[in-house]
């Protein structure tokens, strides 16, 4: 059951390094760093988009409109983090190794 654990652990790993990598991509696109008529860039972009929105979009749907800015991604990484060390680390871990 460990190696399950530290399965998700790391599956919670990449996809906090997946939704940093969508949000900086965001912000280059934003400030036209990046330009979006490139096909390799508009497909990582939109794969970006594709994995991380299901989790942002009911997070975006509780927070009040702050204008420009969207703080979702932090919500949900603040989220993924309890998850990966209170409950898979410092709940489910401890009781199966007794």
């Amino acid at each position: 059951m460990i190696p399950l654990i530290n399965f998700l652990v790391l599956i919670i790993d990449l996809y906090i390094w997946v939704i940093i990598a969508s949000a900086i991509l965001s912000w280059l696109i934003a400030f036209n760093v990046v330009n979006t008529s490139n096909r390799f860039v508009l497909a990582i972009a939109d794969t970006l988009y594709r994995v991380t929105e299901p989790a942002l979009r009911p997070i975006r749907s509780i927070l009040p409109n702050l204008g420009g800015i969207d703080i979702s991604p932090v919500i949900l990484i603040l989220l993924l983090l309890f998850l990966r060390d209170v409950v898979l680390l410092g709940w489910l871990a401890p009781a199966l190794l007794r």
